[in-house]
């Protein structure tokens, strides 16, 4: 090949590349606080999230897709669990006034079960995580049109983040996406730890005292 065909090859992959580098950029909720890197700006919408101990919850959708593939960031807060549940009709399991604590602190193992239980999918990787050292889980899906299903969750400050990709079969895997995430404050600075971070529990405020979860 000449050296002008050589330049010529050389300037159209630089612009290509750029161009769909400029496609993706982050995108900041100061209303859910967190950033993420996505190819375009994201669908919102606004969710009712049913818990696993019969509570509904607030949350939204950052959603959007580029060709066959998708990515998404759901956003559920868990910060007013314990109001929640005490507006609930009360049942005898209920009365010890704990689970609103559980629906908390197991939320995301139970997103990631929603996860496995999708039908026709196959489990892949499925593993505790953590991303700007924030704890969380990790799973990866084998869908049943073998499109691939990447899925991260993370607890933090008793909001739950589900970022989730799915992209088409052989594509490569949304690292780009993946790894992006980060947390930021009221003032919409990001939030860094120097050690592991575990979410805590809000106080509670309604003097409902705790007595265990289910079966206890």
């Amino acid at each position: 090949m000449s050296p002008i065909r050589l330049i010529l090859a050389f300037a159209v992959l630089s612009i290509t590349a750029a161009a769909h580098a400029q496609e993706w950029s982050d995108f900041t909720s100061k209303v859910d606080r967190f950033t993420v890197n996505l190819p375009g700006q994201p669908k919102v919408e606004e969710i009712k999230w049913p818990s696993e101990y019969g509570a509904t919850f607030p949350g939204r959708v950052y959603s959007h897709s580029q060709g066959s593939s998708t990515y998404s960031v759901t956003v559920i807060d868990y910060s007013d669990s314990e109001a929640i549940h005490a507006a609930l009709p009360k049942t005898e399991a209920e009365t010890g006034g704990s689970y609103w604590q559980v629906d908390i602190v197991a939320s995301i193992a139970y997103a990631a079960t929603k996860f496995r239980q999708r039908p026709g999918v196959k489990v892949t990787y499925d593993a505790y995580h953590y991303i700007d050292l924030v704890s969380g889980h990790q799973l990866q899906l084998t869908n049943a049109d073998q499109s691939r299903t990447f899925v991260g969750i993370y607890l933090h400050e008793n909001r739950l983040y589900i970022l989730e990709a799915t992209v088409p079969p052989k594509a490569p895997q949304p690292g780009l996406f993946q790894q992006s995430l980060s947390f930021i404050d009221e003032a919409g600075n990001r939030v860094r730890y120097q050690t592991i971070y575990f979410n805590r529990l809000p106080p509670g405020r309604l003097g409902r005292g705790g007595r265990g979860g289910r079966g206890q």
